[in-house]
């Protein structure tokens, strides 16, 4: 497969935290987006940033910044159909997407969904780990997504989906599996701002 692009996820509100951007925060000298941008990027053939709001606030960052068509915070689907239209324009065939507010997230991120889609018409693979009580546990900010899909996608948003697996198992999404549950770890309130910071 070719590399994908790759897209953060950014398009929430907040609230846990107090509202603002997650993204903003800072961990060990370094906003939240800082360290998956270091870490996604050296996987991915180029970068986006999927928030709604006045793009301006995150310029220093140097990413085109693609906001939400779906209109109401229809949650990640809305992001990864963002995601997707972006891709479409610059001709790639795929994306990969991350959330904004996971800073240990796995260097090989891309080769694993990679390969848990291969043989697939339209590549669609999500991220999971082992979990006791149900065996894997997805992550389904982190995805593999086929460009193909974005218009299926669009109409499913459009006539009320927004769980992620609720379209994604539609499409018979792949897992694929990482060892370490704390590489998915995000951070949604101030204790968890504080729990990262010890972590790293």
């Amino acid at each position: 497969m070719t590399p994908p692009l790759g897209v953060i996820l950014a398009g929430g509100q907040a609230r846990r935290m107090g509202g603002g951007d997650k993204g903003l925060r800072v961990i060990g000298g370094q906003t939240l987006l800082d360290h998956v941008i270091g870490r996604l990027g050296p996987q991915v053939d180029g970068l986006a940033l999927n928030a709604n709001g006045d793009p301006k606030r995150f310029a220093d960052l140097n990413l085109t910044v693609i906001r939400d068509s779906i209109d109401g915070f229809a949650g990640p689907l809305a992001g990864v159909l963002a995601g997707l239209d972006w891709a479409a324009e610059q001709g790639a065939d795929t994306i990969v997407t991350a959330a904004a507010d996971t800073p240990f997230l796995p260097c090989d991120l891309v080769p694993r969904l990679q390969l848990a889609a291969e043989g697939m018409a339209h590549p669609l693979a999500l991220a999971a780990t082992p979990d006791p009580a149900r065996g894997l546990a997805r992550h389904p900010t982190f995805g593999l997504w086929p460009v193909a899909l974005r218009d299926d996608l669009r109409g499913a948003l459009q006539s009320g989906v927004r769980k992620v697996v609720q379209w994604s198992d539609r499409h018979d999404a792949r897992l694929a599996e990482f060892p370490d549950e704390a590489a998915f770890f995000n951070v949604n309130t101030p204790d968890d701002l504080a729990r990262a910071e010890a972590m790293l």
